[in-house]
């Protein structure tokens, strides 16, 4: 069994890993499978999954920020909704203290902030005041130009200092040890020889201190590793997920949470 604190109260999981159902009410996230709000939360949780993760502002290569007033125009009523038919956590994909704070009014559980508390200032005492967990994630600038940049002289140790970094920042601004979450990022920046040591390696990150997040779902890595267009990378993200989890990741984020869960359940029925 794995655990996660929320600031009030303990969820837990018999799988290998928590499921992350990602809904994106957006325009124009990467995958439009992915772009939706209560109907589609509904749908995930029916299929099991965890947490859901709720964001308003693509970070898709070449994509552009979302200002924080549309965000929060994307985002409540959907959270709110959602709040109506379940307690499921909810963790709100942001880098904006006011988005979050919003959210967290409305019963939000998480922060997925892909700048790692670096685009906010607010953001960390925030989280810290609210006592919620925190997903810290690595990136290259931001994600219009985050590809045109993607050579690293080792991969693996850049982004273990950075996130090092990050988890430090986050403590001495209050946020329990016990409340951090750190992501590898995969796709942000990184060309696939390096999405790859990082899958491999992703349990060892901040020498295994603390929980991993692993997100793949349908990104080009896996189209590129099997030669396949966003709607035929299921099967190869189940793949990926569960190699990550295998090597220590404890989340997964994903569109196919049904998918997900079976996997998860086959590997710990066979006692991987």
């Amino acid at each position: 069994m794995i655990s996660l604190r929320l600031a009030d109260k303990t969820i837990t999981t018999e799988k290998n890993a928590f499921v992350m159902g990602i809904v994106n009410a957006t325009p124009d996230s990467f995958w439009e499978g992915s772009r939706g709000g209560t109907q589609m939360a509904l749908e995930q949780i029916e299929q099991g999954a965890d947490i859901i993760d709720l964001g308003a502002e693509s970070t898709r290569p070449g994509s552009h920020y979302v200002s924080e007033d549309e965000q929060i125009k994307r985002l409540i009523p959907v959270l709110s909704e959602i709040r109506r038919h379940s307690d499921i956590p909810v963790s709100i994909d942001t880098r904006k203290y006011s988005v979050m704070k919003a959210c967290l009014d409305e019963g939000a559980d998480i922060l997925n902030d892909v700048s790692a508390l670096e685009d906010d200032e607010k953001l960390a005492g925030l989280c810290a005041e609210s006592k919620i967990p925190v997903i810290l994630m690595h990136k290259r600038s931001t994600p219009d130009v985050m590809q045109n940049n993607t050579e690293y002289q080792d991969i693996f140790k850049e982004v273990d200092l950075y996130l090092r970094q990050r988890v430090e920042h986050a403590l001495k601004q209050g946020i329990s040890s016990d409340k951090i979450i750190v992501d590898p990022g995969i796709g942000f920046g990184k060309n696939m020889t390096d999405n790859c040591t990082l899958i491999r390696r992703c349990g060892q990150l901040c020498d295994s201190k603390y929980p991993v997040l692993m997100a793949l779902s349908r990104k080009t890595v896996i189209g590129q590793l099997c030669n396949r267009e966003i709607q035929d990378r299921m099967i190869g993200t189940v793949a990926a997920d569960l190699i990550a989890v295998m090597n220590g990741a404890t989340l997964v984020r994903v569109h196919d949470v049904k998918e997900a869960v079976d996997s998860l359940n086959v590997l710990k029925g066979i006692g991987v």
